[in-house]
Formats: C-alpha cells, sequence, structure tokens
C-alpha cells in the first residue's frame, strides 16, 4: 500500500478509537466508510466486551507496548489461517476499541494520545496483512461500503456474526 494507503487506513482507526472514547470531532465529519465502519466495530466490540468481561478482567495490559504486543498476537492468530474477510477486517478496529478502553480504565497511558498510537499499529498491522486483500476485492469505497451499508441485508449480519464468535474464541486463549 502506498503512504496514501496508509493515512486514509490510519484515519479511519483514529475516526473510530475517538468513537469508542466519544472524543468529540471539531474538524471535518468522518467520511462515509468511516461512519459505517464505526457502526459495524462498534457492534462487535460491544458483543466482545459483553461476552468476554470477566477474560477481559483478566487481560494483562501494563502499558502501550504490552497492548500492541496482544493486539499483534491476538491478530495474527486470527488471519494464521490465510483468510481474509471484511469481517476480520473490522475484528482489527474492534479488538482496538477494547484494548483502548482498557488501558484507560486502568489509567496506563495518557488518554490525548492513546488513540493516535494505537490507530498507528492498527494500520500498520492492516498494511503488512491484508492491504493486498482489500484491493483486489474492492478496497474502502467499493469494497467495505457495499458490503456493510445498511441495505446490504442479513447475509452480511450473519457473516460478522460468525466473525464475532472467532474473534472471541481467539480472544479466551489470551486470557
Amino acid at each position: 500500500m502506498t503512504d496514501c494507503e496508509f493515512s486514509y487506513i490510519y484515519k479511519l482507526a483514529q475516526d473510530y478509537l475517538k468513537h469508542v472514547l466519544q472524543i468529540p470531532q471539531p474538524e471535518a465529519c468522518p467520511s462515509k466508510t468511516s461512519r459505517v465502519l464505526q457502526k459495524v466495530a462498534f457492534s462487535v466490540q460491544k458483543q466482545v466486551e459483553k461476552n468476554l468481561q470477566p477474560c477481559l478482567d483478566h487481560l494483562d495490559v501494563v502499558s502501550l507496548d504490552t497492548a500492541r504486543t496482544v493486539f499483534n498476537q491476538v491478530m495474527e492468530k486470527e488471519f494464521e489461517d490465510g483468510i481474509v474477510n471484511w469481517g476480520r477486517i473490522v475484528t482489527i478496529f474492534a479488538f482496538a476499541g477494547v484494548l483502548i478502553k482498557k488501558l484507560l480504565r486502568e489509567r496506563i497511558a495518557p488518554a490525548v494520545d492513546t488513540y493516535k498510537k494505537i490507530s498507528y499499529f492498527v494500520a500498520e498491522f492492516i498494511m503488512n496483512n491484508t492491504a493486498e486483500w482489500i484491493r483486489q476485492n474492492g478496497g474502502w469505497e467499493n469494497g467495505f461500503l457495499k458490503k456493510f451499508e445498511p441495505k446490504s441485508g442479513w447475509l452480511t449480519v450473519l457473516e460478522v456474526t460468525g466473525t464475532i464468535c472467532e474473534a472471541l474464541l481467539l480472544l479466551k486463549q489470551y486470557c
């Protein structure tokens, strides 16, 4: 991916984490892609938090470096079978949201820059592991949006539900 593509993903991640933290966004309104991602990923994140709260309570995230390590380990495990799809890409953002809330709940990282640092390693992971697949599947505008816009129907809901179940199983391994 190019620097432009990295910047786009980095901005999507920042917008998502600001949404999770309820940080007002006085600059330009998030893009349509960003707004759809926020809805879908936040729904996934709420399911993960609801179903794995005891596990998340025991997840030992003591620093931003630890959060990065846990993030990379969970994501590498999720993608080790080589299968990439939009549902799995959504879980990348959702898991980043889980981690930032965990860090801030523990008052480990300063709130001001934490979302930027986590956004960076989210974008880095996506660039290194799913970039080619994203390009081959229409990119964010022609692939992701077509898959997750509200008019896309029940099939997408079922696929995301399956991905949530996969993500929950992976996270249990780290608790």
